[in-house]
């Protein structure tokens, strides 16, 4: 079946390459060889993909980097670390910094300028397809389809076709394969609850399934007081940060009230197809409904008051003042770790929510949300020198000294295959019950790249028993970076690896129109004005309505033919 997902995955890109070669637009320049790869480094047999540049070859990038990471060793910079070292001794590849800026606006602001005045770096992350598509129409980036089919490694390959084919149709442009996708594991898309389980036993409550037992279970929290007057039942998202995921940002939204929504069958910020009718989820009625619902939950002090005001919603969170909060699997070890530190006996514990009658709704990501664009001026050794980075990094990330951050690594655009939660669930959940050994797990060059770590790792830091896995049975000073993954798999991801889900929707597309591109981002600030009030009591519920008549009046419906007609083809 590998081997079967292999080839079309290679059937697909050489069908984009043939489109490709046939005319121009993105298309980059001669992909015969100028600078013969010298040595086969590869101890799996993937000669080029990791071989060594006889010559060097000098990479010049953007990069976004966080002003507050302090893990760099005093004299190294962005482009010369232990990361930068690595690829010059390995590969001859010298990576070379133009410039750098701050996380997200900043970063993209620059990513911006450098588009419109065509004068793009040899390859930069782009944080949205959006900018992709803007730098690919602008014919800025190079068509790496012959080359990629040439040069990625057999892990890449593998790990790209767990997404059906979605990872290369992301990272093309008219039929052009325009840059390298970033693909994430489904489980990143699916917003979950996690609820303080020591509280609910604390106070003899049973586990919430419906809104209505989340209600109760966050009044009860409140009224008891179990974090004292700082006491919070739910906790919302964070200053600046959307209220759900959106097509744009399908994934990894902490705080936002996806679930809610999801139990009301809405799905706000999505292009949903209703039975053949394409409309955008968030003028559906239900997700009036929801409204409702948060409004109803804040004004009664459900809702942590400082709701979209607070730099960093995780605090509270992790100063053990919260009973609920949502988020993606990984919340629970990662996003929570101070929260054990500072009372080990914390127990969280995930928990979907379900419909009245008992159904769970979830809504799905895309493949990925980021991108390695590549321009159109660089030379074929440069872009060869970018696919082997890339492959690198896929196949050795997990041997680097963490203790630098990995976001320094050039270009870090992370790779897993779509299914990884799930298949590493069940991979160490069989180790644990004595159903397989470890070192079934352990191949060098597997496409489930983290789970040889963890198959290593998992007896001796998970202890029986295995039925109800929570934070009891983790030693948690062992590894604290295993004890957050497979705290964070076996606690956080149980309910998307182990629970069968009634439906999942996915947005009809990811990326805008061409209409949006003119008028998304006043719609948008519409639509955040009108949800927020709401919930917040600013406006009455009813002004719900008049947000769907001004959306559909000041461009709502032009970009819904757009999608409808997309949709069609």
């Amino acid at each position: 079946m590998k081997s079967k997902v292999y080839l079309a995955l290679l059937a697909a890109i050489v069908a984009v390459g043939m489109v490709a070669c046939s005319g121009g637009g993105a298309g980059g320049g001669s992909s015969k060889d100028t600078n013969t790869i010298a040595a086969k480094v590869a101890p799996l047999g993937d000669d080029v993909a990791f071989g060594k540049f006889k010559n060097p070859v000098n990479v010049h990038i953007a990069m976004m980097v966080d002003p507050t990471d302090k893990t760099l060793p005093a004299g190294d910079t962005a482009g010369n670390n232990e990361y930068t070292r690595y690829l010059k001794d390995k590969y001859n590849i010298n990576v070379i910094v133009d410039w750098t800026a701050a996380q997200w606006d900043p970063y993209n602001q620059k990513v911006s300028l450098a588009i419109a005045s065509g004068k793009l770096p040899d390859a930069l992350i782009f944080n949205d397809r959006t900018y992709m598509t803007k730098a690919a129409s602008a014919g800025l980036l190079y068509n790496i389809s012959t080359l990629f089919r040439q040069y990625a490694s057999k892990q890449v390959l593998d790990l790209m076709a767990t997404t059906g084919g979605m990872g290369v149709a992301n990272a093309s442009y008219n039929d052009q394969m325009v840059s390298l996708p970033n693909t994430t594991t489904n489980a990143d898309g699916v917003i979950q609850a996690f609820v303080r389980k020591d509280w609910l036993d604390k106070l003899k409550l049973a586990e919430p399934k419906t809104l209505a037992d989340f209600e109760n279970v966050a009044k009860a929290f409140v009224k008891a007081k179990l974090a004292g007057p700082a006491t919070i039942g739910i906790v919302g998202p964070a200053k600046d940060t959307n209220l759900y995921c959106d097509f744009l940002n399908s994934s990894n939204l902490r705080g936002g009230f996806d679930p809610v929504f999801a139990a009301y069958d809405a799905y706000p910020g999505f292009w949903v197809d209703n039975n053949g009718t394409v409309e955008y989820g968030t003028i559906n009625p239900n997700t009036k409904k929801a409204l409702g619902t948060l409004a109803k939950w804040y004004k009664e002090g459900l809702i942590d008051a400082e709701m979209g005001t607070r730099d960093n919603n995780m605090e509270p969170v992790n100063a053990n003042q919260v009973g609920i909060f949502f988020g993606p699997w990984w919340e629970i070890g990662y996003g929570n770790l101070d929260s054990y530190k500072n009372d080990p006996k914390t127990n969280w514990k995930a928990y979907p929510v379900y419909t009245d009658d008992g159904k769970w709704f979830v809504h799905m990501k895309t493949t990925g949300t980021y991108y390695t664009g590549i321009s159109k001026k660089a030379s074929p050794d440069v872009v060869k020198a970018l696919i082997i980075m890339n492959n690198a990094l896929v196949r050795d990330e997990q041997t680097f000294d963490r203790s630098v951050a990995i976001s320094w690594y050039p270009l870090r655009n992370v790779m897993a295959p779509a299914d990884e939660m799930e298949y590493t669930y069940n991979a160490l959940m069989k180790i644990l019950k004595g159903q397989a050994k470890p070192e079934e797990f352990m191949a060098p060059g597997s496409v489930y790249k983290n789970l040889a770590n963890d198959a290593k790792q998992v007896q001796s830091i998970v202890k029986p028993p295995f039925d109800n896995i929570n934070i009891g049975n983790y030693d948690q000073k062992k590894d604290v970076g295993e004890f957050q993954r497979l705290l964070a798999t076996f606690v956080g991801d149980k309910p998307f690896a182990a629970i069968p889900i009634d439906k999942k929707v996915y947005s009809v597309t990811y990326s805008q129109t061409p209409t949006m591109l003119l008028k998304w981002a006043n719609l948008w600030k519409l639509e955040q004005q009108a949800t927020l009030g709401i919930i917040l009591g600013k406006q009455p519920l009813d002004s719900f309505d008049k947000f769907v008549s001004d959306w559909k009046a000041q461009g709502g419906d032009d970009i819904t033919k757009e999608v409808q007609a997309m949709a069609k083809k």
